[in-house]
């Protein structure tokens, strides 16, 4: 039985314990590549995390406040969707701020179960919002919910499931992994069941690049982060004053790239493997695709979901789709 939270404390909290991180093996094969490249997932160190709270809030990175904004809009209508008791799904654990605007905005929701492939990170979260939530029932597993997670066998609370992805983190996939994850929720949900997950849009090259490339450089300190976590726990020797952040909006693809430019011709060793790279040579760290309404509904179809409802801001730049089963 699931019992309700109090004082921070979790109903439950399974860990399915999810592969260690590749780190070393990521970089090491990346970086062996024609075309050098690393995986955006080991962006996410201590400083790595801090550094990306601090895009959010640059005025140009404009999703999050622009989701933000849509949420505030569309409280009420998510709530006479989602209907009394519903519990709330959210894989990655992510923002307070936005979990905190859709609970407030629900009827009376059930549970909330976060689900988070960092142990130490998801249990914090969820600890966090259980405290600020008395009453709710909140739970905890540790997962990679990029492969199936079987949460038929897990004790979920009873009531419809409102799966919650925000941040136009599906765009960080490429195709095929956006329809396995896609594929992967769907088949979390039931008959009534929904999910309500965040894209970002299609829209001018400037925009774009200037939301990854910031005019204060923080998304440049991000990227570069990178270099420094190889440094510190890969024993690298990269010189980190020797690449400089490019962000660059490839319309073919629909989607802004992100790489780390060599300055000058430069030479270093990661765990004892020696790497060389010519000026103008990149790694690219990210991706992040962007979709029109019509390339984001063939993209659920192909994954088994029917687009219900879709909600965009004023200015077309951001669209929150409510998914069910087709």
């Amino acid at each position: 039985m699931t019992m309700p939270s109090h004082a921070g404390t979790l109903s439950f909290f399974n860990d399915l314990h999810p592969p260690k991180s590749r780190f070393q093996d990521d970089v090491l094969e990346g970086l062996s590549r024609p075309q050098k490249s690393i995986p955006p997932k080991h962006f996410y160190d201590a400083r790595g995390s801090a550094l990306f709270d601090d895009i959010t809030d640059t005025e140009d990175y404009y999703v999050t406040r622009t989701e933000l904004g849509i949420l505030d809009a569309i409280a009420g209508e998510i709530a006479a969707k989602a209907g009394s008791g519903a519990v709330v799904i959210e894989p990655g654990s992510g923002s307070s701020v936005k979990i905190d605007k859709l609970l407030n905005a629900l009827d009376r929701a059930a549970a909330y179960i976060g689900l988070d492939i960092s142990k130490e990170h998801l249990i914090s979260a969820c600890e966090d919002l259980a405290a600020r939530y008395d009453g709710l029932s909140v739970g905890a597993i540790c997962a990679d919910f990029t492969q199936p997670v079987p949460l038929e066998d897990l004790p979920i609370p009873d009531g419809k499931r409102l799966v919650f992805f925000p941040g136009s983190t599906i765009g960080n996939f490429e195709p095929g992994g956006a329809k396995a994850l896609l594929e992967t929720i769907r088949g979390w949900l039931r008959p009534g069941d929904a999910l309500l997950i965040g894209a970002d849009r299609v829209k001018s090259a400037d925009i774009l690049e200037n939301a990854y490339d910031d005019a204060s450089g923080v998304t440049a300190a991000f990227n570069l982060n990178l270099l420094t976590r190889i440094n510190r726990e890969l024993n690298g020797t990269i010189e980190t004053d020797a690449f400089d952040h490019k962000a660059v909006w490839t319309s073919d693809a629909a989607r802004v790239e992100m790489h780390l430019v060599a300055k000058r011709d430069t030479e270093f060793s990661v765990s004892g493997q020696t790497f060389r790279m010519s000026a103008g040579e990149t790694i690219h760290t990210e991706n992040s695709h962007k979709f029109s309404i019509e390339r984001f509904t063939a993209l659920a179809a192909s994954a088994g979901l029917v687009v219900k409802q879709d909600w965009s801001d004023a200015r077309g730049y951001f669209t929150l789709y409510w998914l069910e089963r087709a």
